[in-house]
């Protein structure tokens, strides 16, 4: 009877925190979905009450067990029914769109002018008339997509086409050889001992992180 008390007052106290959670707004759990803000905050106190807990240390395990699992069913819910996402971790908010402010959006995302303008500058813009639309994430970050004449010249914009960026590989780590990732690019230590000794390293030991290319091109960072 005491076990079947705790797992019933445990769905109860997920459903009051869900409830004040969703009052209080998507700013407060500041990118974290609406059950991974409350079971984070409540397995933790229900950890520390277990910790201190001598007579009846499975009460608060079963209150854990039970937050852990209400977290995992929301997610695989929200996997397998997408429309039940809506409901669980609610839905963005457009705030500001071709130069309007919505005033009725920005209380239903519990969000002032002035906090508007803060998440904005955070997020570099300073002039609002830079800004095409401005959307508030259920996650509480706000996502901004600028006019088409302030955004940043692109290499399409010019008809050009530059080659892809290269992706790095790690081949020295703390002045430590990764000999693993060297063999996956086909390489060896002979090879990078002499690129070493181009770069006037007389060792991996003087370098704190080595990366290399596709193309085999070589950045050595020394120790400082």
């Amino acid at each position: 009877m005491d076990i079947l008390k705790v797992i019933l007052t445990s769905l109860l106290s997920a459903a009051a925190l869900f409830l004040i959670a969703k009052i209080m707004g998507h700013k407060q759990i500041a990118q974290l979905d609406f059950f991974d803000y409350i079971t984070g905050i409540t397995i933790g106190s229900i950890a520390a009450e277990l910790a201190t807990e001598l007579e009846k240390p499975l009460k608060p395990l079963i209150a854990m067990v039970v937050y852990g699992g209400i977290s995992v069913g929301l997610s695989l819910l929200s996997s397998k029914f997408p429309r039940t996402r809506k409901y669980i971790n609610g839905t963005p908010t457009i705030l500001m769109n071709d130069g309007k402010l919505y005033r009725q959006n920005l209380k239903k995302a519990k969000l002032d002018l002035s906090e508007f303008l803060v998440l904005c500058r955070e997020q570099g813009y300073f002039d609002l008339s830079d800004i095409g639309t401005a959307i508030f994430e259920h996650n509480g970050k706000l996502s901004v997509l600028p006019r088409s004449t302030a955004r940043p010249a692109t290499p399409a914009d010019h008809g050009l086409t530059p080659p892809a960026d290269p992706i790095y590989t790690e081949l020295i780590m703390d002045g430590r050889v990764l000999e693993g990732n060297l063999k996956r690019m086909g390489l060896g230590l002979t090879w990078l001992d002499r690129q070493l000794k181009a770069q006037g390293y007389k060792s991996a030991k003087e370098v704190f992180l080595g990366v290399a290319d596709g193309a085999e091109n070589v950045t050595f960072y020394g120790m400082t």
